[in-house]
């Protein structure tokens, strides 16, 4: 599960940052905010221990 969460939060930070590393870095658009959501959704998830 902690692979997951680590996964979908880089993903998140490269499509964040990712247009001043990068000019040509894809935007994202609203998917930055889809994975900053799941990713919070399965911490806390983890946290209480439901999964």
């Amino acid at each position: 599960m902690w692979t997951i969460i680590i996964i979908l939060f880089v993903l998140w930070l490269l499509g964040f940052f990712g247009g001043s590393i990068s000019p040509n870095f894809p935007k994202t658009g609203n998917w930055i905010h889809t994975l900053l959501v799941i990713a919070l959704i399965l911490v806390v998830l983890t946290l209480l221990g439901v999964i």
